[in-house]
């Protein structure tokens, strides 16, 4: 993604319109908490990487509309604890201290979350799809220490941020729908060897979704995003009430819709979707608000992940009220639902961010101290813009096919969907091997 300027450069804009001030947060990286950020985002690399692959293995079983199968619900944690749990915390190690003033409270703990978290989410997902009971459960205590750690270091971190904003906000909600989400994980696991919930399983697995994709991932989202598009997009006296009120309506429709839908009282499930629509629609309108008055006219490629990401992400919340309105007859919908809203939506989102941050901090630790000694590359520099616009090519269109796929009840289109997304993967992971390796595009 392309850098305008290098890093401890950044300017501050006028306070926008209609919203507080919001200072642009400054490019230099936390150096206290780098190491722990770079080692959550190579094994979040891992993860996707195993779970591009399971993907092609699964597609046959989406096509059928099979989500409740241990091998989709395996392969779908690669994405969740794997992939978007391990990023999202390398991010925030760095996000507390330089967005919101807050040094991490203890870098050894971080550590310690991260080395418990990391072995446990492959073990976890690896002994759900191929239901080994020792394997999973073994994933679950290391996953739940380690949860258990981050959250408790993250929370620990908060007190001490000089800025309470939204984003700050953001952060405190979403770390405890992490915790609820590790809630309902245990109870669906036990529930694979007892049946003790029974005909309740599909209510307590949608739950478990909602709270983990909306209200852990995406309220961290927007709340990240509030900080980071606007550096990003150089966007200056945009109205920032939008997130405000994304962050109001989307915690309180994923509480809204887990107990509309375990009580069976289906005017609660429709309020809690109705309000959704509504946090989502405000997120998509607070991005839009940031693209229109940018200073920066020209998308790079990160921005362009985040807004094909967006696209997706709309689908999915169009797909949401008829899914709820269908029930579980249409598994196949179902399906395609949380395809859009997690690959397309959630996992691109995601990748867009990690062009910008990886790079970022691979430049500071390698050419930080070379500043003024002799000629150094750009950020835009360590990663090739040609490379990145091919996987976009690749990985948009994948989820476009996995959803027809799995619409059309056709594994051949579903395979050939997760096939590309798996290409764009492979290239997504060239790319941040170039960064690492520190070689210019």
């Amino acid at each position: 993604m392309t850098m305008a300027m290098r890093p401890g450069a950044a300017a501050s804009p006028p306070p926008p319109a209609g919203g507080a001030p919001m200072p642009m947060m400054p490019m230099t990286p936390a150096a206290r908490s780098m190491r722990l950020a770079g080692e959550h985002f190579a094994a979040a690399l891992f993860y996707l990487l195993a779970g591009a692959i399971g993907l092609v293995w699964i597609a046959p079983e989406l096509a059928l509309g099979a989500y409740p199968s241990p091998h989709v619900a395996g392969v779908t944690h690669f994405f969740t604890l794997g992939w978007l749990t391990t990023t999202i915390f390398g991010a925030l190690y760095q996000l507390l201290p330089v967005a919101l003033g807050a040094p991490v409270r203890s870098t050894r703990l971080g550590h310690a979350s991260f080395w418990t978290f990391a072995p446990g989410a492959g073990l976890f997902a690896t002994g759900v799809a191929a239901n080994s009971l020792a394997l999973h459960h073994a994933g679950i205590a290391l996953v739940a220490t380690g949860i258990v750690l981050g959250v408790s270091n993250v929370g620990a971190t908060l007190p001490r941020a000089r800025s309470r904003d939204v984003t700050w906000a953001a952060v405190a909600m979403a770390i405890t729908f992490l915790a609820s989400t590790l809630v309902l994980g245990v109870i669906l696991l036990h529930n694979l060897h007892t049946g003790f919930i029974a005909a309740a399983r599909l209510r307590v697995l949608a739950t478990h979704l909602h709270v983990a994709i909306v209200g852990w991932a995406l309220v961290m989202i927007v709340g990240v995003s509030h900080r980071l598009l606007p550096m990003f997009l150089l966007s200056h006296g945009a109205d920032t009430r939008w997130t405000r009120r994304a962050l109001t309506l989307l915690p309180a429709g994923v509480v809204a819709l887990a107990i509309g839908l375990n009580t069976r009282w289906g005017v609660v499930s429709w309020l809690g979707a109705v309000l959704l629509e509504g946090g989502v629609a405000c997120f998509l309108y607070q991005a839009y608000a940031f693209h229109r008055v940018r200073v920066r006219r020209r998308i790079d490629v990160g921005m362009r992940f985040a807004a094909s990401a967006l696209a997706f992400l709309a689908a999915s919340a169009v797909l949401g009220p008829v899914v709820l309105a269908a029930g579980p007859a249409r598994a196949r919908l179902a399906t395609a639902y949380v395809a859009i809203g997690l690959l397309g939506g959630i996992v691109l989102y995601v990748i867009g961010f990690f062009y910008k941050i990886v790079p970022l901090l691979a430049w500071t630790a390698r050419y930080r101290d070379r500043m003024g000694k002799g000629p150094v590359p750009t950020v835009a520099e360590t990663f090739s813009a040609r490379v990145a616009t091919a996987q976009l090519a690749l990985m948009a269109p994948a989820v476009a096919f996995l959803a027809a796929g799995i619409g059309s009840g056709s594994a051949i289109v579903a395979q050939c969907g997760a096939a590309l997304f798996l290409a764009g993967v492979l290239l997504f992971i060239s790319q941040i091997a170039r960064v690492a390796l520190g070689r210019r595009s």
